[in-house]
């Protein structure tokens, strides 16, 4: 029987409001009980359930606590009786841990320096532990899934200059054999490491992130690249990265810095979100770059930033905030124009959530880089596919047309039938290529 759903508010024209009621219904029982509301998509306010464990008739899920989101559990007997499962005073608790058909709930997970789990299943919290044991050199140990009896594991082990690799685990014999690498192609291979680094942005705050740096390499007076993530509602853990690995390949340093407006920290560190905190947002990706030279391990001539999506957004935009800093950028899929972002949305019902997300004032016309391609110095590579539906292809040539009309250095490649994935080994390999290239020819290197 279902025991929880939820109900998407509506405006009288058809709009999401970005509301949403929860409601429950006792064991064996089928009328419906009020749960929860729950405010806006990201960062949202009221309890968001996530999961049923009918045998403790419950639900799990996540509501904040002192500005960070955190694991609840609620009685589902009528009291709503809500106890705190998981919490962690620096980051978000933002996942559960589930195994076999049922999906039991076993453990939540957070992300720190590292993807971190509590176990609350004793008997898996001492297999995990066993098993990163047993699995040296691959601290990222998940649990993909189980057989009905939770006799027979499926698992996958990791790190940040290994792939991973699959595995089938034997409880009751202990027994265990890999099934699959993950990415057999880079047997061999030798891959650049993963460290946790912060650095000081403009206003003192230290701003997370992760320095991949080229195999064997000293970490000095390299051509390096900033690297900020998609989203804006998003985070970089540490791990391995196909983007980041393949510019290591080939001798760059790469940083990802978890900006302000990054999830996983908090309300008070996502603020209003990307778009509406651009300013600090994109200001903190700038200081990444700034940090690199300062540190010695950027060559300054040779400092570039590369996005995918909001990514994109981000290069562009610091670019206009900071001509000069960055000497080539490199923008996949991304968003130019607020307004035009805006009315992407307009025929679909999620329009007024994204309006209220993108915002109005001037913060709009100001953080638009099409509207400033003027007062972009560095050559500009976009890459975007004609079937996006996230972003659509039009903004790049948007963005393309503006630094052209401007005697702008820009070149799109579009790719016919893809969206905003790119999800075509075709397509990636054609664009990591030219993105080399681009960026060697465009620094001098």
């Amino acid at each position: 029987m279902v025991r929880i759903m939820g109900l998407r508010s509506r405006s009288n024209a058809g709009y999401e409001t970005g509301r949403t009621d929860y409601l429950y219904r006792k064991p064996g029982d089928r009328a419906w009980l009020a749960l929860s509301r729950l405010e806006g998509d990201q960062n949202g306010t009221g309890f968001n359930p996530y999961a049923v464990d009918p045998a403790l008739n419950i639900a799990y899920g996540f509501d904040d606590k002192d500005g960070r989101q955190a694991l609840f559990k609620v009685a589902l007997d009528g009291t709503l009786k809500r106890e705190l499962v998981l919490a962690h005073p620096d980051v978000d608790v933002d996942g559960l841990i589930r195994i076999g058909r049922q999906s039991r709930v076993v453990g939540a997970t957070y992300a720190t320096d590292r993807r971190e789990v509590a176990f609350f299943d004793p008997a898996l919290r001492a297999l995990a532990a066993s098993l990163n044991a047993a699995l040296p050199g691959k601290p990222i140990v998940t649990f993909i899934d189980a057989s009905a009896d939770e006799n027979t594991l499926l698992l996958f082990a990791g790190s940040d200059v290994d792939p991973g690799r699959y595995y089938l685990l034997d409880r009751k014999t202990r027994k265990m054999g890999e099934v699959m690498p993950a990415r057999a192609l880079l047997a061999g291979i030798p891959l650049g490491s993963v460290k946790p680094i912060s650095f000081r942005a403009a206003d003192g705050t230290m701003i997370p992130g992760y320095l991949t740096l080229p195999a064997g390499s000293s970490g000095k007076g390299l051509p390096a690249i900033v690297m900020p993530h998609g989203g804006p509602g998003a985070r970089d853990e540490w791990g391995f990265d196909w983007l980041p690995q393949f510019f290591a390949a080939r001798g760059f340093a790469v940083l990802q810095p978890n900006f302000r407006g990054s999830t996983g920290y908090g309300s008070a560190w996502f603020q209003k979100n990307g778009f509406q905190s651009w300013r600090t947002a994109i200001g903190d990706v700038d200081d990444a770059g700034r940090w690199l030279v300062a540190q010695g391990i950027a060559a300054p001539a040779t400092l570039a930033i590369v996005g995918w999506s909001y990514g994109g957004y981000a290069a562009l935009q610091s670019a206009v905030t900071e001509p000069g800093l960055f000497k080539a950028i490199v923008a996949v899929a991304p968003v130019t124009d607020l307004d035009a972002f805006r009315e992407e949305a307009r025929g679909f019902t999620s329009y007024t959530v994204v309006d209220a997300f993108i915002g109005r004032g001037p913060h709009v016309q100001a953080g638009s880089p099409a509207r400033h391609a003027d007062r972009i110095t560095a050559p500009v590579l976009l890459f975007h596919g004609d079937r996006d539906r996230n972003v659509g292809i039009d903004e790049s040539r948007l963005m393309a047309s503006r630094l052209k009309g401007a005697g702008r250095k820009v070149e799109l490649v579009e790719f016919p039938g893809l969206d905003h994935q790119l999800d075509d080994d075709g397509a990636r390999t054609l664009m990591l290529a030219k993105a080399d290239a681009f960026l060697r020819n465009a620094m001098g290197m």
